[in-house]
């Protein structure tokens, strides 16, 4: 069972939510998929063994077979490469390792060189859970590739919690892909149920399975009930507006294990979403 765990903005309490249920799982493993701002390790404190390296590939024009056609430039929609008066120009940063220009050179004078682009770590939270997380370089402009190595080495496991990138972009997609089930966490406020209705499309849209957990319950209105009734969504868990649970989360401490009381709310969701299979 794959479970991702996201939300229409940050903020929200994902995080929150996601390594508390990882924490109440029996077996589960933690993937912080949120790469550009990986936070879980914060709360789960793990010992971390492991590292590697993640690579993307660029094109390395070579201008003695070229003839400055152009195909290459007219093929690629992001421009990373860009046929000029004397020579090819190659903007590594922003080419998406799609391979097309190599497809489309008439001349065979592309070939692909490999660049960093972050790194993968792996280790032992709290309670023995298993945990990767994915680290985007500092530059980068898409950590899709990361995302999909980190859902490659979890691919055997029978539980896995992703805690997922906010919002609904490209990275978004690539966490929630091939879930089996995901958990909506929003505030009850406007801006937090108008960025929600765009994940609950996505997902609608994906045929994904989903939940909403409304966190800080009690601080804003009713419109997320009447949205969620409206659309037979269901309501895995209330979340109350705490101050506790605040102060808590501020100094990196999950809030099941300071207090006890807290597990319910994660066993609930777990016991709900395991009722969804039956």
């Amino acid at each position: 069972m794959k479970i991702a765990v996201l939300s229409g903005k940050g903020g929200t309490g994902k995080t929150t939510v996601a390594t508390n249920m990882a924490f109440n799982f029996k077996g589960a493993v933690l993937v912080d998929a949120d790469v550009e701002e990986p936070n879980s390790h914060i709360f789960i404190k793990p010992e971390m063994t492991g590292e590697k390296s993640v690579y993307k590939n660029f094109p390395v024009v070579d201008m003695d077979r070229c003839n400055l056609c152009g195909d290459c430039g007219r093929f690629c929609k992001y421009n990373a490469i860009l046929p000029a008066k004397n020579k090819v120009l190659v903007f590594k940063e922003i080419c998406h390792d799609c391979g097309g220009c190599e497809i489309v050179c008439k001349r065979n004078a592309i070939s692909y060189e490999k660049r960093e682009i972050g790194k993968i770590h792996s280790g032992i939270g709290l309670g023995g859970i298993s945990f990767i997380y994915g680290d985007l370089n500092v530059g980068e402009i898409s950590g899709v590739k990361i995302i999909s190595e980190l859902r490659e080495m979890v691919s055997d496991n029978k539980v896995v919690i992703i805690d997922s990138p906010p919002g609904t972009s490209c990275a978004s997609v690539e966490a929630v892909e091939g879930v089996d089930y995901a958990v909506v966490v929003s505030e009850p406020t406007p801006f937090g149920v108008s960025d929600m209705k765009m994940v609950v499309e996505m997902l609608e849209n994906m045929n994904i399975p989903f939940g909403v957990v409304v966190n800080k319950a009690g601080l804003g209105n009713d419109e997320i009930y009447d949205y969620c009734l409206g659309k037979n969504i269901e309501i895995l868990e209330n979340i109350p507006f705490s101050e506790e649970i605040a102060k808590l989360y501020a100094v990196g401490e999950m809030m099941c294990l300071e207090n006890s009381k807290y597990s319910l709310y994660f066993e609930n969701i777990i016991g709900k979403i395991k009722n969804a299979f039956k």
